[in-house]
């Protein structure tokens, strides 16, 4: 039997250990197979955002547009926190292929689907498998790797996010050009397929021994309704329903009643959910932390800018994607930059601190950019922003998978990508809302009114029809709606940046698994649980 397979059955081997060379080696070929999936979630949403003009222009139902994103996003945001928990109870790898195969499943549906009902539906199924799958990827890799190794992988998962950030938009395009809508959905498939046989292939964990516990269903389903209301509320308000409407009050009065609800389930239950203890431990609740505020600030970035850059420096909707290269390229670079610094130092702290001063420094910049503003000059800020966004994506999770033990390694790994989809919701919500709101105070108050008054977005065919004075003058609302906008982004990063400044610098642990205690403090390995395998 190989050492692969004994590794892989939990079994006692009296053979020399595997050679470090090789061991690294195995665990790059991992990494390929983990990096494909993380292509695969982050691609899909930026690709079928660029092909829904095609797809309502086919199916119809442009009223129910909305909710093709928001189904997606619910049932994503719902199920991450219960597919990190049962890899955490019956193993990582077979619920991972599980979320991969059902992502499939939801993909295949998706471009079969006939209407705009059937394709929020089917939207839901594949949402329910993309929860398992950003989680699947960054717990496995908490398995595999050491954390004082674990920051180059994870900064190499930075970069994979940037080139999807990057690609797309371009291929979404590409596709529905040449291809039809439909193919937007479809191109998961080959994808999926490549990721599902490497992963099944060359994935080994120690098994775990099957808890008897079942699973804590009522806390699941506290907490997925309180997750929705919550979703819900960031995604109505302003837009759908005015903040002070009866349903927007009744979501959140079920939004709050629900994670109530929850926590107190949570303390009776035997596997909960979301093991509370977790948040005894400061640096796991401020990195909780750090990752909302740094999921607030970049998916408002990511969607004021281009608009800004459409709107005010007359970019074409392709161009403006390209425009974000120097936030997107400067995160990619710094991240791997860190990862690499912390794998051969050990230290971490600076990382976060320097992060957030660079992130509120950029928001900032940004905030000042108006009508005048060029093109290299806005270049400039994106690359600030993008290389604090870059310090602090991917060591908000080293630090916290480092301050848990290596059985809440899953529900560690759920609950910092739930904290960072809750911020990118109230970032989006928040900002939004201002932003909509002084595009039309200013159209106002310049004589715009009309029907030019009552949307905060026009495209650019639509603002070439305007007359001269009128578009001046919703360029000028555009960029003192986005001076709102990035200040209040930058207000929130100080938050960031506050959270930062108290995080302990606990050793980052090295092949064996030692536990965290609740002020930081290592324990002995031998009561952390499953070792860290030797081979992959």
């Amino acid at each position: 039997m190989s050492d692969l397979k004994k590794a892989a059955d939990g079994k006692a081997d009296d053979r020399p250990a595997e050679k470090p060379e090789k061991r690294q080696r195995s665990v790059q070929v991992v990494m390929l197979a983990l990096m494909i999936t993380m292509l695969l979630a982050m691609l899909d949403n930026l690709i079928v955002g660029t092909a829904m003009p095609t797809i309502v222009g086919d199916l119809g139902g442009l009223e129910h547009l909305s909710w093709v994103v928001t189904a997606y996003t619910l049932a994503t945001a719902a199920s991450t926190p219960i597919w990190g928990k049962l890899g955490d109870m019956y193993g990582r790898k077979g619920i991972f292929l599980m979320s991969i195969v059902l992502f499939l499943i939801g993909s295949v549906l998706s471009g079969m689907a006939q209407d705009m009902g059937q394709l929020i539906g089917f939207r839901a199924v594949q949402g329910l498998g993309a929860g398992g799958l950003m989680v699947g990827v960054m717990a496995i890799i908490g398995d595999l790797v050491p954390p004082r190794e674990r920051g180059k992988y994870q900064g190499m998962m930075a970069g994979v996010m940037a080139i999807a950030m990057i690609g797309g938009p371009l291929v979404g395009g590409t596709i529905t050009d040449h291809l039809g809508w439909r193919w937007s959905f479809y191109i998961n498939l080959p994808l999926g397929a490549v990721a599902l046989a490497m992963v099944t292939a060359v994935l080994h964990l120690p098994k775990r021994e099957r808890t008897e516990a079942k699973v804590d269903y009522l806390g699941a389903g506290l907490l997925t309704l309180g997750i929705t209301a919550i979703v819900l509320v960031t995604t109505w308000g302003g837009s759908e329903y005015d903040w002070n409407s009866a349903v927007i009050m009744e979501l959140m009065a079920i939004g709050v009643a629900s994670l109530v609800g929850f926590l107190f389930v949570e303390t009776k239950a035997a596997e909960p959910i979301i093991p509370l203890h977790i948040f005894r431990n400061r640096n796991f609740t401020l990195m909780s932390v750090v990752g909302f505020m740094s999921g607030f600030v970049m998916f408002g970035a990511v969607l004021f800018l281009p608009l800004f850059q459409q709107s005010v420096q007359g970019a074409s909707a392709t161009n403006s994607g390209l425009l974000l290269l120097p936030m997107l390229l400067s995160m990619m670079v710094v991240s791997l930059i860190a990862g690499r610094v912390t794998t051969s130092t050990g230290k971490y702290k600076i990382f976060p601190v320097v992060g957030s001063v660079l992130m509120v420094t950029g928001l900032f910049l940004l905030s000042q950019m108006d009508t005048g503003t060029t093109r290299f000059t806005s270049g400039i800020y994106m690359a600030v922003l993008g290389a604090g966004m870059g310090f602090l994506m991917q060591i908000t999770m080293l630090v916290a998978q480092n301050s848990v033990e290596m059985k809440d390694m899953g529900v560690a790994s759920s609950a910092t990508t739930l904290f960072r989809t809750l911020g990118s919701s109230f970032g989006v919500a928040i900002m939004g809302a201002l932003f909509t709101g002084r595009v039309q105070d200013e159209m106002v108050a310049r004589g715009g009114g009309g029907a030019t008054a009552k949307s905060a977005q026009l495209d650019a065919a639509s603002l070439a029809k305007l007359p001269d004075e009128m578009r001046e003058a919703y360029q000028f609302a555009v960029s003192s709606g986005t001076h709102i906008a990035f200040l209040v982004g930058a207000s929130v990063g100080v938050i960031a940046l506050l959270a930062s400044v108290f995080v302990k610098e606990v050793p980052l642990r090295g092949a064996g698994p030692e536990t965290v205690s609740s002020d930081g403090a290592q324990e002995p390995a031998e009561v952390a649980g499953p070792k860290q395998p030797e081979a992959v």
